[in-house]
């Protein structure tokens, strides 16, 4: 929480145009309080939260930061559909896998927000119930809903997995889902899964092997699904760390085409399902790792966007971090580079398998020569997550 605090105050004081003093002159808290804030050397309080929101006019955002969500009382939660099934008289009511279906939904939706390592454990119970649900008695349909919802769950945990960088997990988990998916026939689970081996193996710098998998998925996914816009754009950013620029313009031309025809979904958060707005962040950063001069408007763009929506903080980490590549290309400007990377890294939202993405920019920023370059990388080694294996 820190360290999001930090970079929101950052953002919102820079954004004013204020120095610490002249922020300290129109607030009840002191320069050295401010510094301090932004550094992630003191915990803020709701009295200081309140008294930056009114000097930066910003409406709240800081106090809202501070209110923690209460946690979810999982076994609560598990318990009541466990006394539900029990109470239908059967091994697996449609009563409890319609409150599974939902469950894995609202956890799929707060992959935008939650935390890797605070989500997992909701989705590893979830998994588990599924697995003592599958050992009893079901009819046909009632047991392929098991095996799609349980497909589901074991793709999800995968990715959470992925993005703690513990591949041995991320690894048994998604043969499990390609599994389950295969078991039930359900063609957009296993395209998920190929799509998310692809972006696993991007993050890792196999680049020909991400653009195979990648195409492979669109090969078996429905073409109404979201899969297939997925894996294209994964394509995508393939084909730019592989230098093909053509390859490159025909990926993100199919996404734009695709994604042109996709109606709002009703909760574009959740993981699974294709927001159309993506097609605008994907491109940002396919165009910035291709070096190409439009990365940089289009990833301002981007930001500008999600921080008028406010609930994609992930998402806009990631997007700083394409605006901060971009800065380095053309005319190289490493300061606002390194001042973008900063504030992505001090956001806490750049999960582990990400990181290599900050370590770009900062090499970059090194590599420019600017007096800043020593700070930058020092607090980059002081934030990086550990390499959990």
């Amino acid at each position: 929480m820190n360290a999001a605090f930090a970079g929101e105050l950052r953002r919102l004081r820079e954004l004013s145009g204020l120095s610490y003093r002249q922020l300290a002159s129109l607030s009840t808290v002191s320069h050295t309080q401010i510094s301090d804030l932004e550094h992630a050397r003191r915990r803020p309080t709701p009295d200081i939260a309140r008294a930056l929101d009114e000097a930066l006019h910003a409406c709240g955002r800081l106090t809202a930061m501070l209110r923690t969500p209460a946690p979810q009382d999982v076994e609560g939660e598990l318990e009541a559909i466990e006394l539900a099934q029990r109470s239908a008289a059967s091994d697996v009511s449609d009563g409890t896998l319609t409150r599974l279906e939902r469950a894995f939904d609202e956890t799929a939706r707060g992959y935008a927000t939650v935390p890797p390592a605070d989500l997992l454990p909701r989705v590893r119970r979830h998994l588990r119930y599924v697995e003592q649900l599958l050992a009893g008695r079901a009819t046909l349909g009632r047991h392929r809903r098991l095996l799609v919802v349980g497909g589901w769950l074991s793709l999800l945990r995968a990715t959470l997995h992925i993005d703690l960088q513990q591949r041995t997990a991320a690894g048994a988990h998604l043969s499990t889902a390609a599994e389950l998916s295969g078991q039930s026939g359900h063609a957009e689970i296993a395209a998920w899964c190929l799509e998310t081996r692809a972006w696993d193996r991007l993050t890792r710098g196999d680049f020909r092997r991400a653009v195979e998998l990648s195409q492979h998925a669109q090969a078996i996914a429905p073409a109404d699904g979201s899969a297939i816009v997925q894996a294209t754009a994964q394509e995508g950013r393939a084909w730019a760390r592989l230098g093909d620029a053509q390859a490159t313009r025909d990926a993100l031309g199919r996404v734009g085409r695709m994604a042109e025809h996709r109606e709002m979904p009703e909760h574009p958060e959740h993981h699974y399902r294709y927001d159309p707005a993506k097609a605008h962040s994907y491109a940002a950063t396919t165009l910035a790792w291709a070096g190409d001069p439009a990365a940089e408007q289009v990833a301002r763009d981007v930001i500008t966007e999600l921080e008028a929506e406010g609930a994609r903080p992930r998402r806009i980490a990631s997007a700083r971090l394409d605006l901060g590549l971009a800065l380095l290309a053309g005319k190289p400007r490493p300061e606002e580079a390194a001042q973008q990377a900063r504030v992505a890294m001090r956001s806490g939202r750049i999960v582990p398998s990400n990181w290599w993405r900050v370590v770009e920019v900062v090499d970059g920023v090194t590599a420019s020569g600017v007096p800043e370059a020593g700070d930058l990388r020092e607090e980059c080694e002081a934030l990086r997550p550990a390499d959990e294996g």
